[in-house]
């Protein structure tokens, strides 16, 4: 299936985990990753800890469980651009209603990544 599908017909929890470049890990909660192609997703962020350790180390997982299943993706990702503020959030982010209660909250900012690989949750498949 490809990613766009997977990701428009199944709900979940995701986290997307990263290093700094001294190796400390961070993990947090994230949405369902916006499929702009099946080698290109992007993600909403704010300027926080995920952000600031994407800025030295470009390497990410994003692991996605179904709900209510054991079954889900591994995406493993590669940093390739941001975008500061992009109109493109509004257009693609999907609780429109929560879009509108940001003003003043801070910059967002549009992360893209490259997927390397992806791999089902459990398992092998490497």
């Amino acid at each position: 299936m490809k990613l766009d599908t997977y990701f428009e017909t199944h709900q979940g929890i995701g986290v997307l985990s990263t290093a700094d470049a001294e190796g400390r890990v961070n993990a947090a909660i994230y949405g369902r990753p916006h499929v702009l192609d099946e080698q290109t997703v992007a993600f909403i962020a704010a300027d926080r800890l995920t952000r600031a350790t994407l800025q030295a180390n470009p390497s990410a997982v994003y692991l996605f469980k179904e709900e209510g299943v054991y079954t889900g993706k591994r995406l493993y990702l590669t940093r390739t651009r941001e975008e500061k503020d992009s109109p493109l959030i509004d257009e693609i982010r999907r609780k429109k209603e929560r879009a509108a209660g940001r003003e003043g909250t801070g910059p967002r900012f549009l992360v893209y990544f490259r997927v390397d690989k992806v791999l089902p949750l459990t398992g092998g498949g490497e």
